[in-house]
């Protein structure tokens, strides 16, 4: 037992220093320009520091899901979405950034499989791994400075979650200057069907879980998630009787979605935040 614990302490004692977080000097200066994204993940801690000096003070925190979509579409198609509608909800309402979005979402239980864990490779979570993560989130959010937070959710197993979140967080942190919200209005699918319709564009489900709004919206960001070359090949490169040829033609159909979704949800943003409507925000 002596020689155990004589060779452990050695262990330490040689072991290379570390260097705490703390010690880090926080006002050491930025040398380089900040990267033109609105994502956490893809700046550095001293591009997101100056960005909040800067007056970025409200933080997209969205969630998808990893789920079965149908025959045609990875089962990422959330995260997908989320990085064509996040990107110019942030970049529209000017004083935002976007937190890394959180992958996975209640699908369905786990014995006995019901709802989308009836699929091969949908992954679940319960509604308290959900709403602890969610949680946690926002909670290093607000500690970093963050005086808006806003729950933002591409699936249907976000939205329970995230409002129960963000009700418990708001009266937990009432007249600490910081405001969380849920805006369930972004997850308005029926909405972007109507406007759809209001472009001539009539579908007809074909009963899979998919539709144009989403196969559109994907495209834009990545045409193989929708398998795009070899659906022109195998004579399916359609959705719900809508044809997808050209690519380019769907893909402006998805841009203009995009900036549509993201006018009412900027909308609803700031006037669950109190701040009317966002003026700067396109139809």
């Amino acid at each position: 037992m002596n020689r155990l614990i004589l060779t452990m302490l050695a262990l330490v004692l040689l072991a290379p220093p570390i260097i705490a977080a703390q010690d880090v000097d926080l006002n050491v200066p930025r040398v380089l320009p900040i990267h033109n994204s609105v994502w956490l993940q893809e700046l550095t801690w001293l591009e997101v520091r100056d960005l909040l000096a800067e007056g970025k003070r409200t933080v997209l925190i969205p969630a998808g899901g990893i789920e079965q979509n149908g025959p045609y579409l990875s089962l990422d198609k959330h995260q997908i979405v989320l990085r064509a509608t996040m990107d110019v909800i942030a970049r529209k309402m000017g004083d935002a950034l976007v937190a890394p979005s959180i992958q996975f979402a209640p699908e369905g239980n786990f014995e006995p499989k019901t709802s989308h864990m009836r699929y091969p490779g949908t992954i679940s979570m319960t509604q308290e791994t959900f709403r602890a993560i969610l949680t946690d989130v926002a909670t290093s959010m607000k500690l970093h400075g963050f005086e808006n937070i806003v729950f933002l959710g591409d699936s249907g197993g976000d939205q329970a979650g995230m409002a129960a979140v963000a009700e418990t967080l708001s009266k937990a942190w009432a007249g600490s200057g910081t405001q969380i919200i849920h805006v369930p209005e972004y997850y308005d699918n029926e909405r972007v069907s109507q406007w759809l319709e209001q472009q001539g564009i009539h579908e007809v489900s074909e009963g899979f879980h998919d539709d144009l709004h989403y196969t559109a919206t994907m495209m834009l960001i990545d045409p193989v998630s929708v398998r795009a070359d070899v659906r022109r090949g195998a004579d399916l490169f359609r959705i719900n009787g809508v044809e997808l040829e050209s690519v380019a033609k769907t893909q402006e159909l998805g841009r203009r979605m995009v900036e549509y979704q993201a006018s009412y949800t900027i909308e609803a943003i700031r006037r669950r935040l109190g701040g009317g409507s966002a003026t700067n925000a396109s139809r």
